[in-house]
């Protein structure tokens, strides 16, 4: 079974076949997708969508873009959906200084009351981090002085030192789409060199298709393709990356286990 640990099924280009968008997963081997509120507003609409679908988990939380009008101050308003069946995680959080959509201070705020959450509710954190590397990790750091959480830096992307330290701290890298463009050598590179229990399969549909799809709409059915470019970065086979990545999922996302029977 393969997994897709972070996609948006309520977005515009998948909510419109959301039953078919599932069923081509399921028929391509996709066991278990984890769907992203990226707003606390969303949150309910996310959560019965994930009802809806046996194979469907979800987090909850506030995207950096969204910090400035939407972003949390304390962990209080994600702990009142943290005891949902379905609610496997707390995020996606963190920050994002390549769009600047929201002030830089809002969403460093809102980031530690994700992380407070996650202490408190003992779920992994989703971590969002695009041209923020040295911030993230001074705030993911930070924090872990503070008391330990677990979670993973999905879309993975950034430098070889974020992930380093991400890996260090005992966070787990989410490998999606990007990893597969041709460009993306050097990202494949560090991939590579990471413990291979610490990686995961994702698509972040409907963004960052694989090829042949690139430019065009992702969904989870085509994580099976990102999963080949991973097996052929390790030197490994399909089937042991498939095994592998969702082993790591649910050692993570240990909720899962009985949210996505």
């Amino acid at each position: 079974m393969f997994v897709d640990s972070h996609c948006h099924l309520d977005y515009p280009g998948l909510v419109e076949a959301e039953a078919e968008v599932v069923a081509r997963a399921e028929r391509a081997g996709v066991g278990v997708m984890q769907t992203i509120a990226t707003r606390l507003d969303r949150a309910p609409g996310v959560l019965e969508l994930a009802r809806r679908h046996a194979s469907v988990v979800a987090a909850v939380g506030v995207h950096p873009h969204e910090a400035g009008a939407a972003g949390v101050e304390s962990a209080r308003p994600l702990l009142t959906l943290a005891d949902d069946p379905k609610v496997t995680a707390i995020g996606e959080s963190g920050l994002d200084y390549y769009y600047d959509k929201s002030p830089r201070d809002a969403q460093a705020r809102s980031f530690r009351a994700h992380i407070e959450a996650c202490r408190e509710s003992g779920l992994p954190l989703v971590v969002h981090t695009r041209d923020a590397d040295a911030d993230t990790a001074a705030i993911l750091e930070d924090e872990m002085r503070h008391g330990p959480f677990t979670g993973v830096v999905h879309c993975y992307s950034s430098s070889r030192e974020l992930a380093e330290r991400a890996v260090a701290m005992g966070l787990y890298l989410g490998i999606g789409g990007i990893a597969t463009f041709k460009r993306s050598e050097d990202l494949r590179a560090t991939i590579r060199d990471m413990p291979r229990d610490r990686l995961l399969l994702e698509t972040d549909a409907p963004y960052l298709a694989p090829p042949p799809h690139r430019g065009k709409r992702n969904e989870p059915a085509y994580i099976p393709l990102i999963a080949e470019v991973l097996a052929e970065t390790l030197g490994e086979t399909l089937a042991a990356v498939e095994a592998m990545t969702t082993e790591n999922f649910f050692r993570l996302f240990s909720k899962a286990r009985t949210a996505a029977p």
